[in-house]
């Protein structure tokens, strides 16, 4: 709970600080993504009373833009390609293998916070489709067959370390 306390007076902090500034919501709510990982609810509360702007403002601003999430990460953000090079060449198994797998649906974060599986449009890496990227490392010409055994790399530590 002291960690949480601790958050939060770093989040008034940064409010504080940019309180009177043009365009503080950006910046308060990226610090605020920094600071927690991700735009809460009772985040967003504190900084529309802190910036004197309605909840619905700083909603609308965190919903808009990808960068904010409003629920935690997992450790490990699992982003499968669903653009066109990678879903003619059967992303969506992959998609749905994940989903299994993990027991979770896209856009959703596993109960021991290890993974958050995610469907992206293009990650650049049409000529390996199809494609999914672990926190930033490409894996390419994948089949649903091949999904278990990386996400246990991950699972058992070695994958962070590829």
């Amino acid at each position: 709970m002291d960690d949480e306390r601790a958050k939060f007076a770093e989040l008034e902090k940064l409010i504080a600080d940019h309180k009177d500034q043009p365009g503080a919501l950006m910046p308060v709510l990226q610090g605020a993504q920094a600071i927690f990982g991700c735009v809460s609810e009772d985040v967003q509360k504190v900084i529309a009373e802190g910036l004197g702007v309605t909840l619905a403002e700083v909603y609308g601003v965190a919903t808009f833009y990808a960068q904010f999430s409003l629920h935690p990460k997992g450790k490990y953000l699992v982003n499968v390609c669903l653009g066109t090079a990678c879903y003619v060449k059967g992303s969506q198994s992959i998609l749905d293998k994940l989903c299994k797998l993990l027991n979770v649906p896209v856009g959703g974060t596993t109960p021991d916070g290890l993974f958050t599986v995610e469907a992206t449009r293009c990650l650049g890496a049409c000529g390996l489709a199809p494609v999914m990227m672990i926190n930033g490392r490409v894996y390419g010409r994948l089949t649903p067959d091949a999904v278990p055994a990386i996400i246990d790399e991950y699972r058992n530590g070695a994958g962070e370390n590829a």
